[in-house]
């Protein structure tokens, strides 16, 4: 799966940047291991359409002045206050290199150990793949419905990753787990030290009688 999106040259920096951005012009940046570092301006509503169907682990082809360039999108800056999105990095990728990248997991089917009553726990959202460029999917698909009991588990052995595509996770790294509904962490109890409670106490007392005898010596 790729993206396009159309990129023009940007001339602009700092405070100035914000008239750019109220009239729908966001900045973004453009580097890579053998790409000279450059800066750019895209149409923001179009960066959010790609961002919503590429996110962050599938190639965006930036059409640029110099020709297209294979891209991810990288690191998105938002304004604290309201969201907004500021600025975006794009990393060029090459063609014919892995690369690793955090792909998110999409959970599908209904887990026969819900409708019983027990919770499912979610480990993990997303996890690490390596991949061509053009291989790097969108999303990894985990089938829940083989959740059936207390017992049962999905582990990164169980799902099968698409062609091209490697994990370094262990394959018994849990991705889901089944457990009690309402079921809480209890916090381990601490052993109440006496002994030091006495010896605290007793300090106490005699530095009390300390400041008393001082008192009485003024």
């Amino acid at each position: 799966m790729t993206t396009k999106l159309t990129a023009e040259k940007r001339e602009i920096f700092g405070k100035d940047l914000e008239e750019a951005r109220k009239a729908g012009r966001l900045p973004i940046s453009v580097y890579g291991a053998k790409e000279t570092a450059g800066s750019y301006f895209v149409n923001t509503k179009e960066f959010k359409k790609v961002l919503a169907e590429a996110g962050e682990s599938t190639i965006v082809t930036l059409e640029t002045p110099s020709g297209n360039k294979d891209t991810l999108i990288h690191e998105i800056a938002t304004n604290p206050r309201n969201g907004d999105t500021i600025h975006a990095d794009f990393l060029v990728v090459e063609a014919n290199k892995p690369i690793k990248v955090d792909v998110p997991l999409e959970f599908i089917g209904e887990a026969p150990a819900e409708k019983a009553g027990f919770m499912i726990i979610k480990v993990l959202h997303e996890i690490e793949v390596e991949a061509l460029p053009k291989d790097l999917p969108h999303e990894i698909v985990v089938d829940i419905s083989s959740l059936v009991d207390l017992e049962s588990r999905i582990t990164v052995a169980d799902v099968k990753l698409p062609t091209g595509v490697t994990t370094e996770l262990d394959s018994e790294e849990v991705l889901v787990s089944v457990t009690e509904a309402g079921e809480e962490v209890k916090e381990e109890e601490v052993p109440v030290d006496l002994s030091a409670i006495e010896v605290e106490k007793k300090g106490k007392e005699e530095e009390g009688q300390t400041e008393e005898a001082s008192s009485d010596d003024k």
